[in-house]
């Protein structure tokens, strides 16, 4: 298992990313994360002027990727437990424009 999340754009127009790969014995902990998120229900995510972007991709290897796009203000409640628990585990790399 591996998760991706991506935040882009902010004033400075700057990327991050954290990812994780979760050992197999904490993977039912974040197994239960990714499926508590409404992955079939993402609106599209509503670009804004200096506002961030968060692309969430999870790989389990023998299923399809998960990918969803969402507007900062849509990282909330499921997605923000997972948002969160990702960055704390992770370490932030950092790209350009």
């Amino acid at each position: 298992m591996v998760i991706v999340v991506v935040r882009s754009g902010g004033i400075a127009g700057l990327s991050k990313q954290w990812r994780t790969e979760p050992a197999p014995d904490h993977r039912p902990h974040w197994r239960r994360l990714v499926e508590s998120c409404p992955w079939d229900a993402v609106p599209a995510a509503s670009p804004g002027a200096d506002r961030y972007q968060w692309r969430i991709e999870v790989d389990e290897g023998d299923a399809a990727t998960r990918r969803a796009q969402l507007s900062d203000g849509q990282v909330e409640g499921p997605w923000r437990v997972l948002v969160d628990e990702v960055r704390q585990s992770a370490t932030p790399k950092r790209g350009g424009r």
